[in-house]
């Protein structure tokens, strides 16, 4: 009995050497049993996370062969339609890796696949944030973090995508060169660092090289650090419902549920990846041909998180400004630096500075640990939507040729519809998703005040049929019942018609304006009295067995 009881002396000398010198102990047992809200939603950023892991050990494993050079080269490697074709280093590498590494190409795919989800996790797990609530006091500086995180991961997507050196990557370095030197006062510096003089130069590859596997990495692995250690104190907002409040965690313990759960995660995410690697071609450098400023092809797409970039540059007119009436005195080329700067400053920076902006409009400063669901703030939810309409405008129209090309509409009438599109379609988003919202809230309303449809038809004494009603499941009530009106500024004035201090003056006003329209109770949940047959309804639904109510 003593031998199954006892801890093996492998595990309690080393444990017990450590818990003497680093006081390790204690630490493991507290953290070991912190309890964490459990929604498959949370799992999300944790995508993201595996997603870099995977990112890391591909990427070292492909540093080992990467040439960063622009040294040309005749390619003599075993791709036999590019034999005796001259290359840079950088692209003849890449090549080498693909036919001649043994499993190159599939840690190359892996590591390109990754990258991918790696964004694409990282915009979901956002949007399930922003739509939730979950930015509020005291995660203002986790959602900063992650806002930061989207953004070096576009740049580092970017400088990867650029390093094979092949034509597709090649076009899209020169639409970067190319908004980055029409940038007043700062492009032709920028420029320089980037290419060390005139396009395209003998450095960008070693350039872009450097930054892709040292700084922006090491800057991504400092703020994912931060934002870990910041959700792991903080923990994640819990859905509302039964016993979830402000003032609790209802959840699992980190070990073993949260634990077990995570690691099957990371290693389905670990499996989906390499499935798409081998399973899937992306990015076949091979059929593109290496990069010459002379050639160009058509249909040439960048990866899916700078479409809206592309789409950018490619709906704005061709419009500049020749400062002070003549060209030799400057230009300033806005059909490139309104593309290159207004829709990532509108999205980014609204992101960043939206927990506060709403806490401004608002006055709500009261720590939030229980997520909002989204029709319950039909604004943000609002605003939220027509973001992402405009984003996917922008996206789409990143393609107007090939959209062009399928559906045989002229190029110039996809480029006007894209423009009407970009301007017309997020309020469009907003004014529909604002009913939608409201719609959902008077739906939840009926479900407290007058039951759920059972889809069991009655006849009353006196002929008329109705459809039975029952009580929600506990569960579902409680979902409803979490609903809070949403915070608003108290506006009111004084007996002497003075408004309070702070909603004077002409920004005050418009404070006032904007937290009463934001804020306030739009739909109230009904107080479960109905009227009239709703009452019988009820009354029936009530008496009925318990098989009913399932239905």
């Amino acid at each position: 009995m003593s031998e199954l009881t006892s801890v093996p002396k492998a595990i309690s000398g080393p444990s017990g050497f450590l818990d003497d010198r680093l006081g390790a102990g204690k630490f493991l047992k507290r953290n070991l049993r912190k309890i964490f809200p459990d929604h498959w939603t949370y799992l999300l950023g944790e995508v993201a996370l595996y997603s870099f892991i995977i990112l890391l050990l591909t990427g070292t494993f492909l540093t080992l062969w990467f040439k960063p050079g622009m040294e040309h080269v005749i390619y003599d490697g075993s791709y036999a339609p590019l034999k005796g074709v001259g290359m840079s280093q950088a692209y003849a590498s890449s090549l080498e890796i693909s036919f001649d590494v043994r499993g190159g190409l599939l840690m190359r795919q892996m590591h390109h696949w990754a990258a991918l989800l790696f964004v694409a996790s990282m915009m979901v797990h956002m949007l399930r944030v922003f739509f939730m609530g979950a930015y509020k006091r005291p995660r203002e500086l986790t959602w900063v973090i992650g806002v930061i995180l989207l953004t070096l991961a576009l740049a580092e997507g970017l400088t990867g995508y650029s390093l094979p050196d092949d034509l597709l990557s090649g076009a899209g370095l020169r639409i970067t060169e190319g908004v980055a030197i029409s940038l007043p006062l700062v492009g032709t510096y920028i420029t320089f660092f980037l290419f060390g003089g005139e396009y395209p130069g003998m450095d960008v590859i070693s350039r872009f090289y450097s930054l892709h596997i040292l700084l922006i990495p090491g800057i991504l692995l400092a703020l994912i650090g931060a934002h870990v250690v910041l959700t792991w104190v903080q923990k994640h907002t819990q859905m509302p419902g039964r016993g979830a409040n402000n003032h609790n965690v209802v959840g699992a313990p980190f070990y073993p549920a949260f634990m077990l759960k995570a690691g099957a995660m990371f290693l389905f995410t670990f499996a989906v990846v390499a499935g798409l690697g081998t399973f899937a071609q992306i990015n076949p450098i091979w059929i593109f041909g290496p990069y010459n400023p002379a050639d160009i092809s058509a249909g040439s797409q960048p990866d899916f998180y700078m479409g809206f970039l592309e789409g950018a540059l490619r709906l704005m007119p061709a419009w500049e400004i020749n400062l002070f009436g003549t060209a030799h005195a400057g230009t300033l080329p806005l059909s490139v630096i309104v593309p290159a700067l207004v829709p990532m400053g509108i999205i980014m920076t609204g992101l960043a500075l939206y927990p506060f902006l709403e806490r401004w409009v608002t006055g709500d400063n009261r720590a939030m640990h229980v997520s909002e669901r989204p029709r319950n703030n039909p604004h943000r939810t609002s605003i939220g939507m027509s973001a992402i309409v405009f984003y996917g405008v922008l996206w789409l129209l990143g393609a107007n040729d090939e959209i062009s090309n399928v559906f045989q509409i002229s190029l110039n009438w996809t480029t006007y519809i894209g423009r009407v599109l970009v301007l017309v379609g997020p309020v469009l988003a907003y004014v529909i998703t604002y009913r939608i919202c409201l719609g959902l809230q008077r739906s939840d309303a009926a479900v407290i005040g007058h039951g759920v449809e059972s889809g069991v038809i009655k006849r009353l004494p006196h002929g008329e049929f109705i459809e039975v009603h029952t009580a929600p499941i506990d569960t579902v009530e409680d979902s409803l019942r979490s609903k809070q009106p949403v915070p608003m500024l108290p506006v009111e004035e004084d007996s002497a018609g003075i408004p309070p201090k702070g909603m004077r003056g002409p920004l005050g006003k418009l404070r006032a304006a904007m937290s009463k329209s934001y804020g306030g109770e739009k739909i109230p949940l009904d107080d479960g009295h109905g009227h009239g047959h709703e009452e019988e309804h009820a009354a029936i639904g009530a008496s009925d067995d318990k098989s009913i109510t399932r239905h």
